[in-house]
C-alpha cells in the first residue's frame, strides 16, 4: 500500500511540474497508481486554468 501511495504522489508531483516519467508510468505493479496521480493532478490544473480564465473574462 505504501508503494501505491508513493507512486500516486509522485505522479501528482510530476504532473504539477509539467513532465511525465515514462518508466514509472510503465511499471507493471505501480504504474497504474502513478498514472492515476498524474491524471488527477492534470485535471486539477485544467480546472484551475478554467477558473482563472473565467475570472479574467469577468473582470475584462
Amino acid at each position: 500500500m505504501d508503494d501505491a501511495l508513493r507512486e500516486y504522489a509522485a505522479g501528482r508531483e510530476d504532473a504539477l511540474a509539467g513532465h511525465r516519467d515514462a518508466d514509472r508510468a510503465g511499471h507493471p505493479e505501480t504504474g497504474p497508481d502513478y498514472r492515476m496521480g498524474f491524471l488527477d493532478a492534470r485535471i486539477e490544473v485544467f480546472r484551475m486554468l478554467a477558473q482563472l480564465r473565467a475570472l479574467l473574462e469577468e473582470n475584462g
